[in-house]
């Protein structure tokens, strides 16, 4: 039986304003970045569950044991206030499990967390995604900054393995193709960092508890991550490594 991964985020709607002269008009647009990192997952046999940003204030697990259904959990995109504020809390002022608790608690008790970056990861754009203020923060092998942690390169910068032979980079060689930004953080002591991009954490791992968790500190998709990136032959591996090793 293949084992179930939930990927949360990775998607967002643009709403554009249209001036035309005296006349104006208004349009929306909703789009999904998750088909290259749910490509590379399920090629690598895994079983995807896909709850997008707009739905997943009410429709992702709420407790310790509704994420243990899945081998491993990644945050992709989704600001920390999606996992806080429930419909039923925000607009209702009623109690709701608290989710980065039960995502904590999930790894310590031998669950699999990866968190990929984006303008709604780590802390993300103007402090907005502040993961470093939850308890999801205990079991990240980084450590999140205080303000706007966001790294945009758009003259392109290339990562480098730190630790060649590590399972995180197996079968993957050559040089990187470039990304266009990423979200700076810390390594927290213990952690394994095995690749960098400007000398920071690009993918790390730790374990915590039972559990372990890892990063991507960059995109899965565009912006951060360019054509080049994306349709890279080792893409793919990439994240199959990534989930083959947090998964215990």
């Amino acid at each position: 039986m293949s084992k179930k991964i939930l990927i949360a985020g990775e998607s967002w709607t643009s709403f554009t304003t249209h001036v035309k002269g005296v006349d104006t008009f208004r349009t929306s647009l909703y789009q999904e970045g998750v088909s290259y990192l749910q490509s590379a997952l399920e090629k690598a046999g895994y079983e995807v569950h896909y709850v997008p940003n707009h739905t997943a204030q009410d429709n992702l697990p709420f407790t310790t044991e509704e994420f243990a259904q899945y081998a491993a959990v990644i945050l992709s995109d989704i600001g920390s206030n999606t996992l806080l504020l429930p419909t039923a809390t925000f607009t209702q002022s009623q109690r709701r499990p608290n989710r980065c608790n039960s995502i904590r608690d999930y790894v310590l008790s031998g669950g699999a967390l990866l968190m990929v970056g984006g303008y709604m990861s780590f802390t993300g754009v103007d402090g907005t995604a502040r993961y470093g203020s939850t308890s999801i923060a205990d079991v990240l092998p980084v450590t999140c900054l205080p303000v706007d942690d966001r790294r945009e390169h758009p003259e392109g910068v290339t990562a480098k393995v730190v630790k060649a032979g590590h399972p995180l980079v197996k079968g993957i060689s050559g040089e990187w193709p470039f990304l266009l930004g990423y979200n700076k953080t810390a390594a927290k002591p213990g952690s394994e960092v095995v690749v960098e991009i400007d000398g920071d954490p690009l993918i790390a791992a730790g374990d915590f508890g039972k559990g372990r968790a890892g990063i991507f500190a960059s995109d899965c998709s565009p912006h951060w991550a360019p054509p080049e990136f994306v349709n890279w032959q080792y893409y793919d591996a990439v994240w199959a490594n990534m989930l083959g090793y947090i998964i215990k």
